[in-house]
């Protein structure tokens, strides 16, 4: 669901990576794999880990490490579910490619001939705007734009794409790349429009069923019921702990799929296979081919061996060169997990890499080392220069958090009475959220279409205050509130930028 942007992350590691050494690398997915995760699994302390690896059509690897939740022996196998986050927009935009093999649309249809009522706050983009649009983040929105509202809410699919109208975006219409999951979702509204089945049923009966994924779950409100799963896991005020599973099937076609390695294997053999499975045609070739058409660049990418590329995105895919081969790939993201899917057509090569905690940069780091030894290049121990670097951000964000919570021990006092700043107030896009007391004198903060989450907010002096979110994905900050005149008029909230990099301005009624 949540793409993590490597371009800046492998800017500041590239200066850590230990240098390559010319070796044999051929055996080191038969010889150093297991150990190499295993040590991983304590250094970066993930409870669980599966992969696995394809070549020339056959699994050379499929394993589970580790288990399933923190303090519990049960351990992960290959049948074990992940939520796979953004990994499941490959299977969106490959389920419209087939519907447009099939005659049924094209991806050159505006989205109006199937949604009427979409509209963009740029009215001739929403005019204009194709299916191909949707699934290639070039609406003018910035990455991740709306996700607040819309991650993790009440919200339904409908309301989501009315509110997507709402946003108002800052680069013109196809000028720039902005990583959208609400049009992604409305995207995958659009199969239900020309098959009449949703699209959770419309993926069951055309790709899970028929390439064999019989555990793939398409909704995240089925996780909890599947009997062999992982829990996910989060790293609070450095302390590793589970927490809830999201429930983000208001944006289902963005990011709700769980799957396991052996159930990914299928998917991965198929789309290496040119969709075929066996002599079956499941998936067409035509359809595998139009979602990996660059369609937007991204921007540059620098390697951690010094090669310099750029980054496109075609139809839920990524798309890059590494060392002299085409990589087609994407990362997934939701609470408390992270993945990555990675296709190297050219030389029948697939990777797939699942982890339970969403605090870990492991999933990345795999698979430049699995990529390095199929293709030749020398060892550089990715996992170990991602946590040098992870630690430090880690132990700088820790010290900052003891900063304010150590001056909220001073007991400063708000420039106005706590009953000054309790009352409801509301965002334009996102609805309404309202100040409450809360304990010790304490404020806390309830947003409308966020029911099972609160954030608790302490003094820190003046009218900035200290905020811990209940659902710690949502992180800290500092949220400041306006007065004029003697009253408090608005407060600007600012979640973690792993749902949202935009502020909100929030009026007080």
């Amino acid at each position: 669901m949540k793409k993590i942007l490597l371009p800046i992350i492998l800017c500041i590691l590239c200066v850590t990576v230990t240098k390559a050494q010319h070796a044999d690398r051929s055996k080191f997915v038969k010889d150093s794999l297991d150990l190499y995760v295993s040590r991983a699994l304590t250094n970066w302390r993930i409870p669980g880990v599966a992969v696995c690896i394809v070549k020339d059509g056959k699994v050379v690897l499929m394993k589970g490490y580790g288990i399933k939740e923190l303090g519990l022996p049960n351990l992960v196998d290959i049948n074990t579910l992940f939520m796979i986050g953004s990994n499941t927009k490959a299977f969106t935009a490959t389920a419209l490619a087939m519907l447009q093999v099939n005659g049924k649309l094209s991806l050159d249809d505006k989205v109006t001939k199937y949604i009427p009522e979409f509209k963009l706050e740029n009215k001739f983009a929403g005019e204009q705007a194709i299916v191909r649009d949707l699934l290639c983040h070039r609406l003018g929105l910035q990455t991740f734009q709306g996700d607040f509202t819309f991650y993790n809410t009440n919200l339904t699919r409908e309301e989501v794409i009315n509110k997507l109208g709402q946003i108002k975006a800052p680069y013109p219409f196809r000028t720039k790349w902005g990583y959208t999951n609400s049009a992604f979702l409305t995207a995958g509204q659009i199969i239900p429009k020309v098959t009449g089945k949703p699209w959770e049923v419309y993926l069951k009966e055309s790709i899970f069923a028929p390439l064999g994924m019989g555990n793939t779950l398409a909704l995240t409100a089925e996780m909890p019921k599947a009997l062999n799963r992982t829990v996910p896991h989060t790293l609070n005020d450095g302390r590793l702990t589970a927490i809830p599973y999201c429930q983000i099937d208001g944006l289902a076609p963005a990011g709700a799929i769980s799957s396991s390695v052996n159930d990914m294997s299928k998917w991965v053999l198929a789309l290496l296979n040119n969709g075929k499975v066996g002599n079956r045609q499941v998936i067409p070739e035509a359809a595998i081919q139009a979602t990996r058409q660059p369609q937007d660049i991204v921007g540059n990418f620098h390697h951690l061996n010094g090669e310099n590329s750029f980054e496109l995105y075609g139809l839920g895919w990524f798309i890059q060169d590494y060392s002299g081969h085409r990589l087609v790939m994407h990362d997934g993201g939701v609470n408390g997990y992270l993945s990555s899917v990675t296709l190297s057509p050219q030389d029948n090569l697939g990777i797939i890499i699942l982890t339970n905690t969403d605090q870990n940069l492991f999933y990345e780091a795999l698979r430049w080392d699995i990529l390095d030894a199929y293709f030749g290049q020398g060892y550089r121990n990715y996992s170990d220069a991602y946590l040098t670097d992870f630690k430090a951000k880690a132990a700088n964000d820790l010290a900052l958090d003891k900063r304010l919570r150590d001056t909220i021990l001073l007991n400063p006092k708000p420039a106005l009475l706590p009953v000054s700043y309790i009352g409801k107030y509301t965002n334009s896009l996102y609805g309404s959220m309202t100040v409450t007391q809360g304990e010790n004198n304490d404020l806390e903060m309830r947003f409308e279409h966020h029911p099972k989450m609160f954030a608790k907010l302490q003094p820190l002096g003046g009218n900035r205050y200290y905020v811990t979110f209940s659902d710690p994905t949502l992180g800290k900050a500092v949220f400041p509130f306006t007065v004029q005149n003697g009253k408090v008029t608005s407060v600007r909230v600012k979640v973690a930028d792993f749902v949202e990099r935009n502020a909100y301005d929030f009026k007080k009624e």
